[in-house]
């Protein structure tokens, strides 16, 4: 479903990524995770056509079709979704109203107010959210659980056939964390899609069950493997990488 072959990225003169190669499937979690500074958030970005981060070689492909010349917008409509590591406030404009729009860009539709209302109510009793939640602006005052969640109800809501979790667990107590993981297995087995999670911890990785890992280690991709992998990252840490990081450039 989703694929990125040798894939160079830099931003302004800086090249963040150096050859990265993965792929991810329909209906799998995929799971991305390597140290501060190693990319992981630039290879989001750089997935959802972030105008920052320019491609400089390679390519990504999302069922069959080359993004990378291809705008946000239209990566969205074509089914991509992104869960920001620092969710955005929009004073003013509350998550129902947010959510109708993006709603009706993605979709391609024009649901008034009224008829939209069935569609978060079925979602956020989906996620056991508030109703009053939505009538909040977006993110305004809302504590790191909320943002997140907020995240997740949006999420819910687009049904994309792939979702590209940014560090969704950051900053999350285990309660929060519990609760957003369940939302995101909820959503997956729903609509039967294809999720990236990025992380640097284990630990959102007890409630989400991955299918292939990736270490991503100074813009490149140093490991992969399954489960076994994040039990040597818990036990070892990073340092361990750097052996066959040292073999990549040779």
């Amino acid at each position: 479903m989703l694929e990125i072959k040798n894939l160079h990225v830099k931003v302004e003169e800086n090249e963040i990524l150096k050859g990265v190669s993965l792929t991810a499937k329909d209906n799998e979690v995929t799971v991305l995770m390597g140290p501060n500074g190693s990319g992981k958030s630039t290879l989001a970005n750089t997935l959802m056509g972030h105008p920052k981060y320019e491609i400089t070689k390679g390519e990504i492909k999302f069922n069959n079709t080359l993004l990378n010349e291809l705008n946000p917008e239209e990566r969205a409509k074509l089914g991509l979704f992104l869960s920001f590591q620092y969710p955005q406030e929009i004073s003013g404009v509350n998550v129902r109203n947010f959510l109708r729009v993006a709603y009706n860009s993605v979709k391609k539709t024009k649901l008034s107010p009224i008829e939209f209302r069935k569609i978060i109510d079925e979602k956020m009793d989906l996620l056991k959210v508030d109703k009053s939640f939505a009538d909040r602006y977006l993110n305004e005052g809302f504590s790191g659980g909320e943002k997140k969640r907020s995240e997740i109800l949006q999420l819910a809501v687009l049904e994309p056939k792939f979702a590209i979790l940014d560090e969704t667990d950051s900053g999350l107590d285990i309660d929060s964390l519990k609760t957003v993981a369940e939302g995101v297995n909820k959503i997956k087995e729903k609509i039967k899609n294809g999720v990236l999670i990025i992380t640097h911890y284990k630990r959102i990785l007890d409630y989400i069950k991955p299918d292939k890992v990736y270490i991503m280690k100074n813009g490149k991709i140093v490991e992969e493997g399954s489960i076994e992998l994040v039990e040597r990252l818990e036990k070892e840490g990073y340092d361990w990488l750097d052996e066959v990081n040292e073999q990549l450039q040779v």
